[in-house]
């Protein structure tokens, strides 16, 4: 299929391209921009007047919860919500089940990723074996079945030997580790931020130190085993500051934070609403305004997409599941950083092409000539609700019925429509 998007404004933060201009894409690749090549026949038109074209969104983590919660959702009916939302490249974390600590489990992922077609899946493998923190993975033949790092996930690994141990050993294959940085003692039982708040409602709360001792551990042994450790869904300015002063220091540390946390803070809790109950938790403003600064230093924007069934938000605050159906929402939030001038279009674009590709060490999140042709086309103006349009097999999300900005219209993969607006 050989296709001309045209009359749309192309942004590329990753080569600074900010221009109108037309694309040609043939054998899945991006061929030309401006002018046609020599002998170019289009088959497919599409027309990007008034809308932005921009590399396809990479989200950093999502959880499609096949296999082993199909209940919550699929990797069918998650990636194709991907799709809708401009995304062609996902990354899923290592607490499926059964957990990613075989080639096998990450290879059935990604074929059956392969099978729905909408978007790329790349995994984490599992850190430690069973996630228990007792003892490393093979993460060599992980890092061979193609996992881009490793992780474990929301099961912290209280054992500071055993992190050392596995740092080192990730570091001899120049495999990322990817961190959750949560101190599981003081964490404990907490279901919201330690404060007037949690407070006020009888909820037990969770320290700013539960992230911030083990943000400093952690860094310390980076420091000791020259590993690469990537900072996953940082809530707090404190911990984002730490990241960022050692990263500063030429400490081989990248971060990112979850859509939802540089919007909502612990107040959006109100009476015990469980579609906020996240984890970590929604934090104070000043760490929301915080974490927002921080944009501007390479720091990328995630999804944190957790599908639920239903009955998982239902109940009292505490005992319900955490996370948010964040994936659809992803670039409207992202944009909406824009709107309140927190970041530029092409900073806020960087932010979930660019960044994460680099963060992932893979060729993506650029169109220039010869990369594959993976593109979000969407409307800037257009306003509408996610309540109208989601697809997510799992809604339970506090941002059901706002007013979103930015409707994607069109997403390619290796050249393909995969998404249309209907």
């Amino acid at each position: 299929m050989r296709i001309r998007i045209h009359g749309g404004r192309l942004i590329d933060p990753a080569h600074q391209v900010d221009t109108t201009t037309d694309i040609y894409i043939a054998d899945g690749h991006v061929v030309a921009l401006g002018h046609a090549p020599s002998g170019f026949h289009t088959d497919q038109e599409i027309d990007a007047t008034g809308r932005i074209v921009c590399p396809g969104l990479i989200d950093m983590h999502a959880r499609l919860r096949e296999p082993g919660a199909e209940h919550k959702g699929t990797i069918l009916s998650e990636t194709r919500a991907a799709a809708a939302a401009g995304v062609t490249t996902l990354c899923c974390p290592p607490d499926t089940q059964p957990i990613i600590d075989t080639p096998a489990v990450a290879e059935l992922i990604r074929e059956r990723a392969a099978v729905a077609g909408y978007v790329k899946v790349l995994t984490l493998g599992a850190l430690s074996k069973g996630l228990e923190g007792v003892q490393i993975s093979e993460m060599k033949a992980l890092r061979d079945a193609g996992c881009v790092g490793v992780s474990n996930a929301w099961r912290p690994i209280a054992n500071t030997l055993v992190m050392r141990r596995a740092m080192e050993y990730a570091a001899t294959f120049d495999l990322p580790i990817f961190l959750h940085a949560e101190d599981p003692y003081l964490y404990a039982e907490g279901c919201a931020h330690e404060g007037a708040i949690s407070t006020r409602l009888g909820l037990v709360g969770i320290p700013e130190i539960a992230e911030t001792i083990a943000v400093a551990r952690d860094l310390a042994l980076v420091q000791e085993t020259g590993a690469r450790a990537h900072f996953c869904q940082l809530s707090t300015a404190r911990g984002m500051e730490l990241v960022l002063a050692a990263q500063a220091q030429g400490l081989p540390v990248t971060a990112d934070v979850s859509a939802h946390q540089l919007h909502l803070t612990e107040m959006d809790i109100g009476d015990y609403n469980s579609l906020c109950h996240v984890r970590p938790p929604l934090r104070t403003q000043r760490d929301r305004d915080a974490l927002r600064r921080s944009l501007t230093r390479g720091v990328a924007i995630c999804s944190a997409h957790q599908p639920h069934e239903p009955d998982a938000k239902a109940g009292p605050y505490a005992e319900t599941e955490p996370g948010i159906a964040g994936l659809e929402s992803l670039l409207p939030l992202t944009l909406r950083l824009v709107d309140e001038g927190v970041l530029s279009l092409r900073d806020a674009i960087a932010s979930l092409t660019a960044h994460p590709a680099r963060i992932l060490g893979i060729t993506g999140g650029t169109l220039a000539v010869g990369t594959a042709a993976d593109i979000c086309v969407f409307d800037p103006k257009r306003e509408w609700r996610l309540a109208d349009h989601m697809l997510s097999q799992g809604r339970n999300t506090p941002f059901l019925h706002w007013d979103m900005h930015g409707k994607v219209t069109h997403t390619l993969l290796q050249g393909r429509v995969v998404y249309r607006e209907s």
